[in-house]
């Protein structure tokens, strides 16, 4: 079989992976994505030293359209707090794109160490949830969310998620009540993950090295697969999750990001 077909007929297998996981347990899709792409990839001439870049920028463009859905839902249900995007919005908007020419000065196999140490934390976060109880406190001030979002947008974009897993526990502790915190982060993944593809396009313009079907760094075939079935799939894992041991899973899962995280640092 052609390796683009069978690439392809993965990345489909994929955002199914993904798509189910992300209903079932909250998680992004970048966690199951990056990992699953820097093994996929190779067979379609990718070097060693843009493997890491494509992984996670294509992540991250597949993030849009997930993102796009959970915003909408929460956007139904009045849980984004609208008003805070003034002071927050340029510098997610700042951060993610910027992401994309920091990860290009980045060595490959670092950047492929950092996303590996950023997935064992994230993991960890799983298991022992950061948590607060600091509700209804005053905001920081318009320069401190400023520079905390294009912080946390770098972060994100640079690692290929939407970026609740860093938003929901800054919001928190800044004192946004939990629906409010988690509305906020899924618009705030659709800004994310947009500019930051956009960075990442930039980016990887005019980089030698790069197979047919990039754009920039984003490679479309992998993203279509992943997306066609990601946003079919996802409903049925919001269902099972009223259903199946979820607590159990999201343990199960995490385990298994460490083990996936601690492979990626030594490859």
């Amino acid at each position: 079989m052609d390796s683009l077909v069978l690439v392809f007929i993965s990345c489909l297998a994929l955002g199914a992976i993904i798509g189910f996981m992300a209903g079932l347990l909250g998680i992004g899709g970048g966690v199951i994505a990056v990992p699953a792409l820097l093994i996929l990839l190779p067979s379609l001439g990718f070097v060693p030293e843009v493997l890491p870049h494509v992984a996670i920028a294509t992540s991250l463009a597949a993030i849009i359209f997930t993102s796009l859905s959970s915003a909408q839902a929460h956007h139904r249900r009045g849980n984004i707090p609208w008003p805070m995007f003034k002071p927050m919005l340029p510098g997610l908007i700042l951060g993610s794109i910027c992401s994309g020419f920091i990860a290009q000065k980045i060595n490959a196999d670092h950047l492929q160490q950092i996303f590996a140490l950023f997935v064992i934390l994230m993991a960890l976060q799983m298991v022992f949830p950061f948590r607060v109880s600091a509700d209804n406190k005053p905001l920081p001030n318009s320069v401190t969310l400023f520079v905390s979002s294009v912080v946390i947008a770098i972060i994100a974009a640079l690692m290929g998620i939407g970026g609740g897993i860093l938003l929901i526990p800054f919001l928190s502790w800044c004192g946004l009540q939990m629906r409010n915190a988690i509305g906020f982060s899924s618009a705030s993944g659709l800004f994310i993950s947009l500019f930051g593809s956009v960075g990442y396009v930039v980016a990887g313009w005019q980089v030698s090295g790069l197979p047919e079907g990039t754009l920039g760094y984003v490679y479309l075939p992998a993203l279509i697969g992943i997306v066609i079935t990601s946003v079919l799939i996802a409903p049925f894992g919001v269902k099972a999750a009223s259903i199946w041991p979820t607590p159990m899973l999201k343990k199960i899962f995490a385990l298994l990001l460490i083990l996936t995280g601690v492979k990626l640092a030594f490859t």
